[in-house]
């Protein structure tokens, strides 16, 4: 038997109360942040109105947004998987009230955007469940996450990111070629977004 204590899971409005007590300071390193996260669990049935289901792809779901950061709940399908990206050199938290999820980190050996080229080299692999939440490592921030059809259940997971971004690098380890994309909500605060 664990003997970590579980925290009480709180509504997602009382965590995004207490996500917005944070100052900006916080955000520019990851231990504060994945503390909170860690000790403050979001109950699955009070994020109800922020998920959308797509058997096509993972969706992308605005919960809040300040000029710190956003908080968007991302609901995974058996077997989805995002493509390996970066997060424009800001930092991202993940929890997953939800199922759980992997998540392949990745070191960059060299990226020339321009040409379209980079080498990549597989670092780890990490679980993410209810009981462990993680930090993208600001050294290494190249990661995918991805919901192994093995595991056979749906998964929903919360990421915190520091500074709204739209855009961001995706890559192809395999081919040794990235390229920038831009990101779009499915819904935003609990409505369809807006095309």
């Amino acid at each position: 038997m664990s003997t970590e204590a579980i925290s009480k899971p709180v509504s997602i409005q009382d965590f995004v109360a207490g996500l917005r007590k944070f100052s900006e300071p916080a955000f520019r390193q990851t231990p504060e942040l994945l503390s909170f996260l860690t000790s403050t669990p979001v109950a699955p049935d009070t994020l109800v109105r922020y998920l959308t289901w797509d058997r096509q792809h993972y969706t992308r779901n605005l919960i809040d947004k300040t000029p710190l950061y956003e908080l968007v709940a991302i609901c995974w399908e058996v077997g989805q998987a995002s493509s390996v990206h970066n997060h424009r050199d800001q930092n991202c938290w993940m929890a997953v009230p939800i199922g759980r999820l992997l998540v392949d980190n990745y070191h960059l050996v060299f990226q020339k955007l321009i040409e379209g080229k980079c080498q990549l080299q597989p670092s780890d692999t990490v679980e993410m469940n209810p009981a462990h939440p993680c930090a993208v490592d600001p050294a290494d921030p190249v990661h995918r996450v991805y919901n192994p059809r093995d595991f056979k259940q749906r998964a929903v997971s919360l990421h915190v990111y520091s500074r709204p971004f739209d855009t961001c690098v995706v890559y192809s380890p395999e081919q040794g070629t990235c390229g920038e994309i831009k990101l779009h909500y499915t819904t935003e605060y609990g409505k369809p977004a807006k095309a």
